[in-house]
């Protein structure tokens, strides 16, 4: 397989995932809606998260930058660091993003911005300090995969598609609860309808929290895949990532709403491999992503 065609492959399996996530909020939507007895309870819960999760998306970097407690830097502050963003962009067709320093000691990084504009790429000075320059070269390369990929957009999607969803649940269970709904829920089907509902309010934010992280990952073997097409050299990123995973220095800056950001996950420690825990990562394992990158024929 040629690195389009894994590209090419990992965005149809993305948008198909999305594709199915807007049935699957359709069909909970009119049964919650149906249950209620009120279809104006779905069109407010969908006012509302799209208007959070947009006004979220316009100050997502800086709301990350400052929880990161990242500091911009510039050109006269580290030369080589700008030449390598500034070839990589060229290559790109991107515009230059501001570039910012965490001062941690974990080798790590990650992309941020509403789109291309307005991006900021932010990496640790342990990262600065532990790569040679092909594996620096290859995780800013996939930092700006992210951007030219759109991840951020469509990450912004997937959120509102999950606020939704946990809005619509918690919606119905609340007004449930104070005895709203259809009058004729009292029969046995009626009664089957409500036990389908309730069941769907507790399995549906499960479900939906699943495919947002399913598509984080897919976007991760994307940019692996973009970000090696620019540098044209696989095994930088691969041993980037192979160092940056063994690093057992903790990022104290981490946090779960940010996690998912970083090329790597932030968090140190042993991770099951299982298929359960598999499932509720924000990153493939760092094993699938090596073996994919020296799999591929550049």
């Amino acid at each position: 397989m040629t690195l389009y065609s894994h590209a090419e492959s990992n965005t149809r399996k993305t948008w198909l995932l999305v594709t199915g996530f807007l049935i699957f909020i359709i069909v909970l939507g009119w049964l919650f809606s149906y249950l209620l007895d009120s279809y104006a309870i779905l069109i407010i819960a969908v006012i509302f998260s799209v208007l959070m999760s947009f006004s979220s998306y316009w100050y997502s970097d800086k709301i990350v930058l400052a929880m990161s407690q990242a500091r911009p830097i510039e050109k006269k502050d580290n030369p080589e660091l700008y030449r390598t963003v500034e070839n990589l962009c060229i290559t790109a067709g991107l515009p230059l993003p501001r570039i910012f320093i965490i001062n941690e000691a974990q080798p790590n990084a990650f992309a941020a911005g509403r789109n291309a504009k307005h991006a900021v790429v932010a990496l640790t000075t342990g990262l600065l300090e532990k790569l040679d320059r092909a594996e620096l070269e290859g995780v800013i390369a996939h930092e700006l995969s992210h951007i030219g990929n759109k991840d951020m957009l469509l990450q912004t999607i997937v959120v509102i598609l999950v606020g939704m969803v946990a809005m619509l649940s918690q919606l119905f269970f609340r007004i449930s609860f104070f005895g709203g709904g259809r009058r004729d829920s009292r029969g046995s089907s009626g009664l089957i309808m409500l036990a389908l509902g309730i069941l769907a309010a507790i399995l549906a934010p499960i479900a939906a929290t699943l495919i947002q992280l399913s598509i984080s990952r897919k976007r991760e073997f994307l940019a692996d895949a973009s970000g090696t097409l620019l540098t044209r050299y696989p095994e930088g990123l691969a041993r980037a990532l192979e160092k940056i995973s063994k690093d057992p220095t903790p990022l104290k800056t981490a946090n779960n709403s940010t996690a998912h950001l970083y090329i790597s996950n932030p968090f140190r420690g042993k991770q099951s491999k299982n298929w359960l825990t598999k499932l509720f990562l924000t990153h493939p394992p760092t094993e699938e992503r090596v073996r994919a990158l020296r799999g591929m024929k550049i």
